[in-house]
């Protein structure tokens, strides 16, 4: 089981996964960052604690490592127990949830075995804002999409912010990236699927129309959208019927909406 450790030195070197997270250097997307996957409050843990990712140790004040006593029970990681002041002055700021856990990355799986199986797929293509991705990897795992795939132009899903906004969902639903964009693509139809580009296009159908087929949602930026590459890779071009004079929402309400839509749920 989970080892308790007293952590009373904020300079204590077993601290130092934990150590500045607010600084650039902690990002797993960009160069020079560890690369360690974050977990915080006691939700996001218990999930980082459930998945195949390797978890290294947690830092917490004593309540919040207390409630996880029973999901530690099998897990033989130390969980260093602090004062929340200490807790802030190692991570970088105060941290209302009161836990941690830090975990290596596991490897993405290949983007054929997310598609072999599934009957909706959610395709993205420059959602580099971390609480975006977060939130849409949230409505993914709520509304029964089978994985996330990435194009060019997306942010880490293992982002410390995408993985607390997604409320640890990022570590449930599978993602992989396709590297060749758009010519990648081409792994869908080859497995039954019709892509489906969400835009306010006007030529674009309504996406109930889809329902109950085979459908990859492929989703743009806010602001931009889809880019032109994007939209002529698609079979369809669908659309979320809205009232006058609003042309948008954003990407991560758009897309639980055409998921609840597509998933048939």
């Amino acid at each position: 089981m989970a080892q308790l450790i007293p952590a009373n030195d904020r300079s204590d070197p077993r601290l130092d996964d934990f150590r500045a997270l607010s600084t650039a250097d902690r990002r797993p997307d960009r160069p020079g960052g560890r690369g360690l996957v974050i977990a915080e409050g006691t939700v996001v843990v218990r999930r980082l604690l459930a998945s195949g990712y390797p978890v290294r140790a947690l830092l917490g004040v004593p309540r919040r490592i207390e409630e996880l006593a029973p999901d530690l029970a099998d897990v033989p990681v130390p969980a260093y127990v602090a004062s929340a002041e200490l807790m802030a002055e190692v991570v970088g700021f105060h941290l209302n949830r009161g836990v941690l856990a830090v975990a290596d990355r596991a490897p993405q799986p290949p983007v054929a075995r997310i598609v072999a199986g599934a009957r909706t797929l959610a395709v993205l293509e420059g959602v580099g804002d971390h609480e975006n991705l977060g939130a849409l990897f949230r409505n993914a795992a709520a509304l029964g999409i089978d994985g996330v795939l990435l194009g060019p132009g997306c942010s880490d899903p293992l982002y410390r912010r995408s993985v607390r906004v997604s409320m640890g969902n990022v570590l449930r639903v599978p993602f992989g990236t396709v590297e060749s964009w758009p010519d990648g693509l081409k792994v869908l139809r080859d497995n039954g699927f019709k892509i489906a580009a969400l835009t306010p296009r006007p030529d674009s159908v309504p996406l109930g129309e889809l329902r109950g087929e085979k459908v990859a949602v492929l989703l743009g930026a806010e602001g931009p959208g889809l880019t032109d590459a994007a939209l002529d890779a698609a079979d369809v071009a669908i659309r979320i019927p809205m009232a006058p004079g609003v042309d948008s929402l954003n990407v991560a309400t758009a897309a639980a909406i055409a998921f609840y839509e597509l998933a048939g749920r």
